[in-house]
Formats: C-alpha cells, sequence, structure tokens
C-alpha cells in the first residue's frame, strides 16, 4: 500500500482529508499520531517536522506531503477516484478552492482558538480571544446562511474539497456556537454533509475518542 496518513481520528483537520479519501475509496494505512510516545511519532517528525497533523506519505514517490488543501489536490492529480474533489470548469474550482480556505480560515480557526483557550489552566485563559472568535464564528454563520440559501453544496453542482473541509469545521464549530432558527440553510446543508458515507464513517471512527474534547458534553446526543 503506498499511502500512509499520519492522523489522529479526533482532529477536526486530518477529518478533511480522511472524508476525501474515502469518498473516492482511495486506499491508504493510517497512522494514528501519539505525541505523548516519541517512539509513536518519530517518524512523523521526522517526515514532517513542523508536526501538524494530517500528514501524507507516499511511498511510490518518496514524499511527505503536508497541509489538508495540498493532499487532497495531490491525490487528485495521482490518485484519481470517480469523485472529482475539484471541479473541472476553472472557475468552479476557484469557487471550491475559496469556500475550502473559507471553511478553514473562518471557521475552523476560530472553533481551535476556543478549543486551545479551554485547554489552558484557568489562570491563563484569555477571555478577550474567545469573545473575539464567537463573532467570528458568528459572522461566517451568517456568510454560510447566504451561500447557501439555493444551493446543495459548497461549490458547484457536486460534492467537492470545499464540502470535505466544511464538515469537521462546522461539527465542532457548532458544539461552542450552535445554529439558531437564523440559520436554516446552514443547517440543511450539515444535514446533507451528514449523509455522506464518507462523513458516517468519520463519525464513527472518531466516536471512541470524543470523551477527550474538552467541550464534549456540548456534542449532540445523537453523534456519542
Amino acid at each position: 500500500m503506498s499511502l500512509t496518513l499520519f492522523y489522529h481520528p479526533l482532529a477536526s483537520f486530518c477529518w478533511k482529508v480522511q472524508i476525501a479519501l474515502y469518498e473516492n475509496g482511495t486506499e491508504f494505512r493510517g497512522d494514528i499520531v501519539n505525541f505523548a510516545d516519541k517512539a509513536s511519532s518519530a517518524r512523523f517528525f521526522e517526515l514532517w517536522p513542523m508536526g501538524k497533523m494530517p500528514l501524507l506519505f507516499d511511498e511510490r514517490t518518496n514524499r511527505a506531503i503536508p497541509e489538508t488543501s495540498i493532499i487532497i489536490e495531490y491525490l487528485e492529480r495521482h490518485y484519481p477516484g470517480p469523485s472529482a474533489l475539484l471541479p473541472a470548469d476553472d472557475d468552479q474550482a476557484l469557487e471550491a478552492r475559496l469556500w475550502d480556505r473559507f471553511f478553514d480560515l473562518y471557521v475552523q480557526t476560530p472553533m481551535q482558538r476556543i478549543v486551545a483557550n479551554q485547554l489552558r489552566s484557568e489562570s491563563e485563559r484569555d477571555a478577550r480571544s474567545v469573545d473575539e472568535s464567537t463573532d467570528a464564528l458568528r459572522l461566517a454563520y451568517e456568510m454560510i446562511e447566504r451561500r447557501m440559501a439555493n444551493r446543495t453544496w459548497a461549490a458547484g453542482e457536486n460534492f467537492s474539497m470545499a464540502d470535505c473541509s466544511a464538515f469537521p469545521a462546522l461539527f465542532y464549530a457548532t458544539t461552542l456556537q450552535p445554529f439558531t432558527e437564523k440559520h436554516s440553510n446552514a443547517s440543511a446543508y450539515f444535514e446533507r454533509l451528514l449523509q455522506r458515507a464518507s462523513v458516517e464513517r468519520v463519525l464513527e471512527e472518531a466516536r471512541p475518542y470524543f470523551q477527550f474534547y474538552p467541550f464534549r458534553e456540548a456534542i449532540p446526543q445523537r453523534f456519542c
């Protein structure tokens, strides 16, 4: 098997790449990185000293590929499957890249700042950062609500890289800042994402690890 994914089943950015892999039935070996075990993580840090998951290693080309969007584009070029995650149309491909970055930067990033703050000791927590991140999520939800008013998927007519990015971002973000009645389009989009077999598989694999999520009590019961 040529591909190895260094990842953790609880990590939202890892979900993004897992969803892409599962959408196309791409064969790979999963290597769960345990940062507490130096022997377990040694190979991972040897390949990518920055230490950010996920990381894809292609034994066939002896190449390590970091960064979620780059990983998905690499898979599209070198291991294409039946579901193209980047539209063939150039303009639609740009839209997919744009909304992929939107969910990473404006949903995932503020969500992760809030989670990281919770993991600090009480004396080191930054209430202002949490407030700013919560405001950023609210604004992002407004933009998603408008975007999804007459759409099935985030970019183009079919499920794409943007949707791979959307689900993990929205799953965790809504545990911190739930959708309201004003977010009917965004909520309906989230429910459509949940119907994907790739998403169901990611959730099933993550479920045993939800106990380690700092806001685990906020995860809806239907996912536990």
